[in-house]
């Protein structure tokens, strides 16, 4: 079993045992596993981010109505099926935020987007593996407060890596 399997399936166990899922009571009386696309390589990447003046501040509404502040950290470029794309990185005291959504958003993807946490590397560029992309836990359940991707971050490619949407049965 890969890495990323291991991590998928304990993802599921946590899901279905744990009294702090995201996951209703309902949700999880039928609870199979989420679902996710195949491991995809070629969206394992270590990018160069352009940084943003310090300081650049964005407020980001959440989808209960809440603001959360975050610092515009960076930009990276990336090509997705030979397709160009680029993302901002956001960072506040949680550390670095990558919220994102695809051309796929609605249909298998999250139509609200899909979150990352880029990973600083020593060389000063950033790890960023789009198969551990994942929903926000508001895609679970609406008692969750979750921040709205910017517009800065929708993309109009798809990316087939991670989280696919929940649907619940």
């Amino acid at each position: 079993m890969s890495d990323l399997q291991t991590f998928r399936k304990q993802k599921d166990e946590y899901f279905l045992d744990n009294p702090h899922s995201p996951l209703t009571a309902e949700h999880k009386a039928t609870f199979g596993g989420l679902k996710y696309f195949p491991e995809n390589d070629a969206l394992n990447l270590d990018v160069a981010i352009e940084r943003f003046p310090e300081g650049e501040m964005i407020q980001i509404q959440t989808n209960t109505g809440d603001v959360q502040s975050y610092e515009r950290f960076g930009r990276f470029t990336f090509e997705i099926d030979g397709e160009p794309a680029s993302l901002t990185v956001f960072v506040n005291q949680n550390g670095f935020f990558l919220p994102f959504v695809d051309s796929l958003a609605g249909k298998a993807t999250y139509p609200a987007g899909r979150y990352l946490e880029p990973e600083p590397l020593a060389d000063g560029r950033f790890h960023v593996d789009f198969n551990m992309a994942y929903n926000p836990y508001c895609a679970y359940s609406p008692h969750w407060s979750c921040p709205i991707t910017p517009a800065e971050n929708r993309l109009n490619v798809p990316v087939r890596a991670g989280e696919k949407i929940f649907e619940a049965h």
